[in-house]
């Protein structure tokens, strides 16, 4: 990528963890981007953007709820305004939930599934939108998981917003690519961050474990022998987000270090 493209990314549930490795990788590439989250995390989200000011590329911070269809619209909008285009939609956010599937209420499924699965579908379709009416095609790239693949215990739920977003971006890459969007996602396994300390601690708590000691019983399933890290995920996005991926659509890739194999 070159900085004479003047392509331009948005990435949501940027301010920590793997958005702000993804959001950071591709600033790294020439892109500029717009980095999204929520207002709780607003101070974070505006550290991310000025490091991506600090790399010589333009960025802007968009706090909105992917939830929201009025404030994911409003997102898009402000990225184009602001950037000039949106050539790379890459709908990172998400939140886990652990608990037995007896134990989740109604309530609780919703909650999760509007943010993991209508998120994603909203930012999907607001970008394929934008970019088919700027008539150049784009890169829409999605988060989905191993346990898109294989459910991990006490993750039922969250599984199953996963596994749909695989089907998602099959449905999408179908429909979209006579506009020469391309539609993957990625496919994280266990990684360094609070999101996965928090499905640590849950899991320890249900099985009697100490703190910590639940990631470390599944890290032994990594043949690669090391937990990953945002920058590993950060490094596949990279490629998707490129020309290097335009003969790839419809994909769920896993990067997790050799636990799942498909």
């Amino acid at each position: 990528m070159v900085a004479s493209e003047k392509r331009v990314a948005l990435v949501t549930g940027a301010a920590r963890g793997i958005g702000k490795g993804i959001a950071l990788r591709l600033a790294a590439d020439g892109l500029d981007v717009a980095v999204n989250d929520i207002e709780a995390n607003g101070d974070q989200l505006k550290g991310v953007a000025d490091e991506i000011a600090a790399m010589g590329r333009r960025s802007a911070a968009v706090v909105a709820d992917v939830a929201e269809p009025d404030a994911v619209q409003a997102m898009v909008q402000q990225t184009v305004g602001e950037l000039g285009s949106l050539d790379v939609m890459v709908a990172n956010a998400g939140i886990a939930a652990v608990k037995p599937l007896l134990e989740v209420t109604p309530e609780e499924f919703d909650h999760l599934m509007s943010i993991n699965l209508r998120g994603v579908y909203l930012c999907y379709t607001a970008a394929a939108r934008q970019m088919i009416a700027q008539g150049s095609g784009g890169k829409i790239i999605g988060a989905a998981s191993i346990v898109a693949y294989r459910p991990f215990p006490l993750l039922g739920h969250y599984s199953a917003s996963k596994w749909a977003v695989r089907g998602l971006t099959q449905a999408a890459a179908m429909e979209w690519a006579q506009h020469g969007i391309t539609v993957n996602a990625y496919c994280p396994g266990i990684v360094g961050t609070a999101m996965w300390d928090h499905i640590d601690e849950k899991l320890a708590d249900h099985e009697g474990l100490r703190k910590g000691a639940a990631i470390a019983k599944y890290s032994e399933l990594i043949h690669l022998g090391r937990v990953s890290v945002p920058e590993d995920v950060a490094g596949f996005v990279s490629y998707l987000a490129s020309p290097d991926s335009d003969y790839m659509t419809g994909q769920s890739v896993m990067i997790d270090g050799g636990i799942q194999f498909s």
